[in-house]
């Protein structure tokens, strides 16, 4: 009723934008996207986007690493912060600090990392004390 459709188009478009850095390709530097990245070549820097980042088998980042959801396959060398869910396929490796919404690993997958969920934390109870309340 009171937003503007032009605004609101313009963000959902930059949300659905895929950035790709192909095979064989090799950046260095740091990347501020709006849009989802692709990553199956090598980035030695940080790379911040509000998007979700898949990181192929081939694919490695050597720097930080800041997003909505990650999807990785291949090679972290740095700090991870991902607010929603972050998944290691068997083929990851991650090495450094990681801090994730939701954390999923498959069997296989290398996680040589400092872990902090920032989750919904729910109190643990003894029995007795729930029986006594």
């Amino acid at each position: 009723m009171f937003s503007d459709p032009k605004k609101s188009k313009s963000i959902s478009e930059n949300s659905k934008e895929q950035n790709r850095i192909a095979s064989g390709t090799s950046i260095t530097g740091d990347i501020n996207a709006k849009g989802g990245f692709r990553i199956e070549g090598t980035l030695d820097g940080n790379l911040k986007t509000a998007g979700k980042v898949v990181i192929s088998e081939g694919g490695h980042i050597k720097g930080r690493l800041e997003c909505e959801h990650a999807d990785i396959e291949g090679k972290i060398d740095g700090n991870l912060h991902v607010a929603g869910t972050l998944s290691l396929r068997s083929s990851a490796v991650i090495e450094g600090d990681v801090v994730a919404g939701k954390l999923a690993i498959e069997p296989g997958a290398t996680f040589n990392a400092t872990c902090q969920m920032n989750g919904a934390v729910k109190s643990l109870k003894k029995k007795d004390e729930k029986k006594s309340a």
